[in-house]
């Protein structure tokens, strides 16, 4: 049985948070790129001058994602009580609340698979304007839905080892699902050796096809004791309720917050898609945002996660002020990594839209003015991640809810929609829009985080599934 680290509870706050960190950044990052890889072999393997292809793949991404991230709300309520039980040593409600979190995940999935199936050509018909971009992603999209399974759990399972404190499995298990879809997708995007080439198809099969061996391999850890999370001491496939809803208070406000952001993205790409020359600025918002922009995003995605734990097993373990010190450290972790990239958006971004065969105009220029605003974007969203990955691990989701709607609704679209009715609608007013957006993010999660009364919140199992254990 693997023992609870206590460094991360004591001693240098700096080493805490990058023991945690630094694996939990790097399997982000190594999350990210098989996106990355299946963008550019599509722009490279299905070319167009307005990239089409690449567009069809960020509208169904951004699509999914919504479904995604409300699902994973559950996941992060089980990860706030993992976090608080491995703070106290408490290996048995920390196991209790990771089995039902499963348990609850399988019965979700099994109902969204036909659901997502049916209503997907009528949410692409939301946010895509042209057909061609449209007859890509629609395959696309109904793969995902109907064969996702897979990529949930593994989501859940990389949540429930990092909370705990075991951060190093699901690199490794990250490592080997990203190489396999690397392979897969290569392989059926662009059709090696007697198999045909099936374009967007085949990033999606990639993407289904390889989490299937980590997740196998994570529940057979689980069930060996080879991990801070056991398996439960009596198996039952009928849900603790009780249990499930001390999870989805915790959880539900992170994803609405994770839809609204969604939505706002969704919405976006509805705006960008009324613009004279809509498919090349899908386009060019795939490639910066969704994949050159995730250099960025996937390490502060990280960030928050190990801030979310690092505060969460510290309050667990009586030490609030020391998780908040960790917090900060972590944002100071991100916003230096965010520079760093921000330096190749800003004086490389020739070389960068290449990868992508994003040479010809107006995809071009829409890409390099993009990547130029993103440039700041990524100091701002860094240090905003990281705090709210603060927030969030103290159990406090809903005020991250509230600032998510004011900022990525009110904020984001409310100039999108005023430049639209005034007629002032441009690809470079847009990503002005996004970066307004995220500096009010910041502003507005920085004057909570630095309040006390967020990490005074009680977060326990009901006491009636405690009794139960």
């Amino acid at each position: 049985m693997k023992p609870f680290d206590e460094e991360i509870v004591s001693g240098s706050i700096l080493r805490s948070v990058w023991k945690l960190a630094w694996p939990v950044t790097l399997l982000n990052l190594v999350n990210g790129m098989h996106g990355f890889v299946d963008n550019a072999l599509v722009g490279h393997y299905l070319s167009s001058p307005d990239n089409a292809a690449n567009a069809s793949i960020g509208v169904a991404w951004s699509v999914f994602l919504v479904i995604v991230v409300f699902i994973a709300s559950l996941f992060h309520g089980m990860n706030v009580l993992i976090s608080r039980y491995a703070g106290r040593q408490d290996r048995e409600n920390l196991s209790r609340a990771a089995y039902q979190s499963f348990l609850c995940s399988v019965f979700i999935l099994a109902i969204l698979a036909p659901v997502g199936y049916v209503i997907a050509p009528y949410l692409l018909d939301f946010v895509a304007s042209e057909a061609r971009v449209k007859a890509y992603a629609l395959p696309y999209l109904r793969i995902m839905f109907t064969c996702g399974a897979p990529l949930f759990l593994m989501f859940m399972f990389t949540g429930a080892f990092q909370a705990s404190g075991d951060p190093k499995i699901p690199l490794v298990l990250g490592i080997m699902t990203t190489v396999l879809n690397i392979v897969v997708s290569t392989v059926l995007i662009v059709g090696l050796g007697p198999l045909p080439a099936l374009g967007t198809v085949g990033a999606a099969v990639g993407t289904v096809v390889a989490p299937v061996p980590s997740v196998i391999i994570a529940i057979v850890l689980i069930l060996r004791g080879k991990t801070i999370i056991q398996g439960p001491a009596h198996y039952s496939f009928r849900p603790d309720f009780r249990v499930l809803k001390t999870i989805t208070r915790i959880g539900l406000p992170t994803g609405i917050q994770g839809v609204l952001l969604n939505l706002g993205g969704i919405f976006l790409l509805r705006y960008i898609g009324q613009l004279e020359h809509s498919a090349a600025a899908q386009a060019a918002y795939t490639i910066c945002y969704a994949q050159l922009f995730s250099l960025v995003t996937w390490t502060c995605f990280g960030l928050r996660s190990a801030a979310a734990t690092l505060m969460g097993q510290n309050i667990g373990a009586g030490k609030p002020a020391r998780g908040k010190q960790a917090v900060a450290v972590a944002s100071v972790f991100g916003a230096v990594w965010a520079m760093f990239w921000g330096l190749f958006y800003w004086f490389a971004p020739g070389l960068l839209l290449g990868i992508f065969e994003a040479v010809d105009e107006p995809v071009f220029s829409y890409g390099k003015s993009l990547l130029q605003y993103l440039t700041f974007s990524g100091i701002v969203l860094a240090i905003t991640l990281a705090l709210t990955g603060g927030l969030q691990g103290a159990g406090e989701t809903k005020i991250p809810m509230y600032i998510a709607f004011l900022t990525q609704i009110l904020v984001l679209l409310g100039i999108c929609e005023y430049l639209k009715m005034s007629g002032m609608l441009t690809p470079d007013r847009v990503w002005m829009a996004i970066f307004i957006s995220h500096l009010s993010r910041l502003v507005l999660t920085y004057a909570v985080f630095r309040t006390e009364r967020w990490t005074e919140k009680r977060i326990e199992l009901s006491e009636e599934a405690v009794e139960a254990g």
